[in-house]
């Protein structure tokens, strides 16, 4: 188990090491989240690298990673905990065969029942638990896919690390987990919950950074193929699409070109390969023919100049 980060330069170098390269901002927000034990609201454009926060802590942390992923219908017993019911009834049976029916001491039996013995742990209440290597990281991913209920459901929890099991009472961590929640903004996150986090906005990052992204997590993506990408990337960010590419997806359309043993793009290479890029019919055709033509000029002409003013 590695300490937690002890300076914001600490923490962006913690990141760094497991090949998330972190700007200034989102390495202070981190490093003062886990200073204050105060879950870490991320928020953002899918596939911008949030989710990726939260593994990449866990590794460089050497914490175990519990991930809940909400999604529409989510409840208590999916998130939080449940009780083995087949295991309850098998208990039932054998307690009547083996006492009697008269016999059966129900206080006793019922005690054993709602037990720990038969309690079903969910990712919620797991993280609560003692774990070997330090209290967990726990990802609530994509929260604005779960309705508001659920929402209203996780303030004690974010508030208290605690929560109510109406058989066993309240069950408190004896140390709190590492919280990160996570929303593509597809709806509004309540007030209530965001007031008992730190809150930070992951963009889309700078034409640097991205390349530096990339360098790190696609190495065999020799340089001029790598700056081609991010900035053909880059440049079509400001399109009108339906859904503008992420990190995500640039690294996967590096990783696929690299496969296919590509040291520039050239526009057949671009048409053939968009389905990796771009996920819409209607912003593939948007792209198509000149337009890649077009944006593949745009960014060469971009970077002669760049090399010319160095």
């Amino acid at each position: 188990m590695t300490h937690l980060p002890r300076s914001i330069d600490a923490t962006q170098a913690l990141l760094e090491g497991s090949g998330y390269v972190a700007d200034r901002a989102l390495a202070t927000i981190l490093f003062l989240s886990l200073k204050l034990g105060r879950p870490l609201f991320l928020e953002g454009e899918a596939g911008v690298g949030k989710t990726e926060i939260a593994k990449v802590l866990s590794g460089a942390l050497g914490r175990d990673l519990i991930r809940l992923q909400c999604y529409e219908g989510l409840d208590v017993a999916s998130a939080l905990y449940e009780w083995n019911y087949a295991g309850q009834m098998m208990a039932i049976r054998l307690a009547e065969a083996g006492g009697g029916g008269a016999g059966l001491d129900r206080a006793a039996l019922e005690s054993e029942l709602f037990s720990e013995r038969y309690l079903v742990r969910r990712p919620l209440l797991e993280a609560l638990q003692p774990h070997p290597a330090g209290p967990p990281v726990l990802l609530i991913d994509e929260l604005d896919r779960a309705d508001e209920a659920f929402e209203a459901f996780l303030l004690e929890i974010l508030s208290d690390f605690q929560v109510t099991v109406p058989e066993l009472g309240t069950i408190r961590a004896a140390a709190p987990p590492i919280v990160v929640v996570t929303s593509n903004r597809t709806r509004e996150i309540h007030d209530a919950l965001k007031r008992r986090c730190l809150y930070h906005w992951v963009g889309y990052p700078d034409a640097a950074r991205e390349l530096a992204i990339l360098h790190s997590r696609v190495p065999g993506a020799g340089q001029r193929l790598a700056a081609e990408v991010v900035g053909f990337v880059q440049a079509i960010r400001s399109q009108e699409l339906f859904k503008a590419p992420g990190v995500a997806e640039t690294l996967d359309w590096a990783q696929a070109l690299v496969e296919l043993d590509a040291v520039a793009l050239d526009p057949e290479l671009v048409a053939d390969t968009m389905g990796v890029l771009l996920k819409y019919q209607d912003d593939i055709q948007r792209m198509q023919g000149s337009e890649i033509r077009r944006v593949l000029d745009e960014v060469r002409a971009q970077m002669g100049a760049a090399v010319g003013g160095s």
